[in-house]
């Protein structure tokens, strides 16, 4: 049977699937959760997707980092800074002993991210991009630990910068900015998820922002209205740079636009001025790290600013909690889209 039939008898299949759904539920195929949207794409793909080996939770780190789709930067979507060895499980990696300071951990989404992004390397999208030139990691080898995971997003649309906390000691990544990023292409968005050095953090989101903003074109988005996301320190490191003034210090361009937009979770960062960006923010009461009424205080002052603020607290939620999945935060995500939409020029 040749790969035309192949892919004919996948998409039939498909359809017989979907409306054998829709005739069991009037709300047709709007009834289903994105996970399984998302699920169904991509086994619909072709044959060579449909058969692809898919990681479980019992899948080691060693065999994510055999996998030719991650070529040799698969050790980054593991904290690199911390002990994390390759026989250990993706649930074992999904704790709180890998990711100190983190709440609500989801091993399950830890094995939907590696299979998104493996989906998309063998669909022939590109899904790491280093933001250092060789001869930068040449005169400084710690920079070779940097770059961005791209998620997907619609063709010409803005770009959010998802930055993960972890004390600026390690990068909790997989918890606390990859699942952002893949959510955000729920909403057609170009979602990127930083590897940043966590000594030199706001010199990476600078040459982050810097490095997507020169290449737009090439990568079919849009420079303008993008967004800054993060949780903790990479909260900080938002804040920081969709900074007017602090974006123009750590980059040196005057053409590279201000974001549209910021958004922090859980963190106790207080500097304010008038040149910073609308700003989303989020946290829980029982936060032992970041205070809550430290956040609400900074948003009251952007407020009498003039700066367009919107902040949420929720009751008994600790430091971490990341998307808020299956929480009294469940749902925030979408808010902070909007948000971000709502402050696009």
């Amino acid at each position: 049977m040749n790969r035309s039939i192949k892919r004919a008898l996948v998409l039939l299949g498909l359809l017989l699937f979907l409306a054998s759904a829709c005739s069991r539920n009037p709300g047709g195929t709007d009834s289903f959760t994105t996970e399984s949207k998302r699920s169904i794409i991509t086994e619909e793909k072709g044959s060579e997707q449909a058969t692809m080996q898919k990681f479980t939770l019992n899948s080691t780190v060693g065999e994510v980092l055999a996998d030719p789709a991650f070529e040799n930067f698969g050790h980054l979507l593991f904290p690199v800074d911390r002990s994390v060895t390759e026989n250990m499980s993706l649930a074992d990696v999904s704790t709180s002993r890998v990711f100190v300071w983190y709440n609500n951990l989801q091993p399950e989404k830890t094995v939907e991210i590696i299979n998104h992004l493996k989906s998309r390397a063998l669909e022939g999208q590109r899904i790491f991009y280093p933001i250092y030139e060789e001869k930068e990691i040449a005169a400084d080898s710690a920079k070779a630990n940097t770059g961005l995971f791209h998620f997907g997003g619609e063709a010409g649309k803005p770009f959010a910068i998802m930055n993960a906390g972890g004390g600026f000691s390690y990068v909790g990544a997989m918890h606390d900015s990859f699942p952002h990023a893949l959510a955000v292409t729920d909403h057609g968005y170009n979602g990127f998820a930083l590897i940043y050095r966590p000594n030199d953090a706001y010199a990476d989101l600078a040459k982050a922002i810097e490095y997507l903003y020169d290449h737009a074109e090439e990568l079919n988005l849009s420079g303008e209205n993008y967004s800054l996301w993060g949780g903790s320190a990479g909260a900080r490191m938002a804040a920081t740079l969709g900074n007017a003034a602090s974006l123009f210090q750590l980059t040196g361009r005057k053409d590279i636009p201000q974001a549209a937009a910021v958004v922090m979770q859980y963190t106790g960062y207080s500097v304010y001025s008038p040149a910073d960006a609308p700003t989303y923010a989020n946290v829980g009461t029982n936060d032992g790290i970041a205070s809550w009424q430290t956040m609400e205080s900074r948003l009251q002052r952007l407020e009498s600013l003039g700066i367009t603020t919107e902040f949420h607290v929720y009751d008994g939620l600790l430091h971490g909690f990341g998307l808020g999945t299956g929480t009294v935060a469940e749902g925030w995500f979408d808010d902070a889209v909007a948000f971000w939409a709502s402050q696009m020029k």
